[in-house]
């Protein structure tokens, strides 16, 4: 178990708008005392949460980790650097040299403020962090994970237990499959503790989907719109119906009304005791579905469709990737 002392620093590096912030203070009670980043949009949002907060809008090459100290003892330090360069949806794009070196700084600040403990979050593809072939920008598949495993052994040089896992947020109890790498280093002579996952077979069940939408809003009809889908769109649409409607054995049970109060808005298994019929006839049968948006599929790749009942994929930066489609039957 991790406790900081009273006089000990957290510091946030990468901090964003401030959800590692958040997850900080949900689990030690305070917020980071520093946090850094280059984005003022994003500094102004993370100092409207976190007011006491000292913040640093800027590089975090350009913080020095002495002087934003001030000799004090750091006892977190925080790093989820950018992850658009290693991740896979970047496909097969070229990568740039400068972004993916950006987790550096950690060995920076492990070798000026010794840190008791570091995190770092990132995607799973960070452990192929390697060289990059200078005449075409990509990464040397010959030595892939080179880079990354240097970078280890210099934390590890600098007195630090350094230990990583790819873990799923559906496994702790959130409704998404997002994976992540998180690697933690500490160098107090305590062992490194793992969570045990909450959620899952023999365990909790996963959150869903379902529970996330908001059923009271209406679902337009695709025959109804001024501009026609994409094809891609529509083959994710014909496919999640194909799944999802036409062989689905569990469709919900959705009220239209009373959708502001207590469980109105809450959708209902067929297979559970309807409510309380009214002369208003508000139950409606539907056999949703959630399709892709957003991106396209790999060659060969089946259209995108995806289950209500399982929890949702990766909610990325650039918006929300994700479509219900709904069939009436009744």
């Amino acid at each position: 178990m991790f406790q900081l002392q009273p006089n000990e620093l957290i510091i946030d590096n990468f901090a964003g708008g401030g959800g590692a912030s958040l997850g900080i203070e949900l689990a030690l009670g305070r917020s980071p005392d520093i946090a850094i980043n280059h984005d003022p949009e994003a500094i102004a949002m993370h100092r409207h949460n976190h007011p006491h907060t000292r913040h640093y809008c800027e590089s975090v090459w350009d913080v020095s980790p002495r002087k934003a100290c001030a000799g004090r003892p750091v006892g977190l330090a925080w790093f989820s650097p950018d992850c658009k360069h290693f991740s896979k949806a970047k496909g097969g794009r070229p990568v740039d040299k400068n972004i993916r070196g950006l987790a550096w700084v950690v060995i920076r600040w492990a070798r000026d403020v010794q840190p008791r403990i570091i995190f770092l979050e990132n995607v799973e593809e960070f452990q192929t962090w390697g060289p990059i072939c200078p005449d075409t920008n990509m990464p040397i598949k010959a030595r892939k994970g080179e880079t990354f495993r240097r970078w280890v052994n210099e934390l590890e040089s600098l007195g630090y237990r350094v230990e990583w896992r790819e873990l799923k947020a559906c496994d702790y109890g959130a409704p998404t499959t997002r994976k992540r790498l998180f690697l933690v280093a500490r160098r107090d002579g305590l062992p490194i503790v793992w969570p045990t996952p909450t959620h899952g077979p023999g365990r909790q069940p996963y959150r869903t989907a379902a529970e996330c939408i908001d059923w009271s809003i209406p679902c337009p009809s695709i025959f109804e719109r001024k501009r026609p889908l994409a094809e891609n769109t529509l083959r994710r649409t014909a496919r999640g119906i194909f799944r999802h409607t036409i062989n689905c054995p569990n469709p919900f049970i959705v009220r239209l009304g009373h959708t502001g109060h207590g469980d109105g808005g809450k959708s209902r298994s067929a297979n559970e005791p309807l409510s309380t019929i009214t002369s208003k006839n508000e139950h409606c049968l539907v056999t949703p579905t959630l399709i892709q948006s957003g991106y396209g599929e790999r060659p060969g790749q089946a259209p995108r469709s995806l289950d209500l009942h399982k929890p949702l994929g990766t909610i990325v930066a650039g918006g929300n990737k994700f479509s219900l489609v709904a069939a009436f039957l009744a």
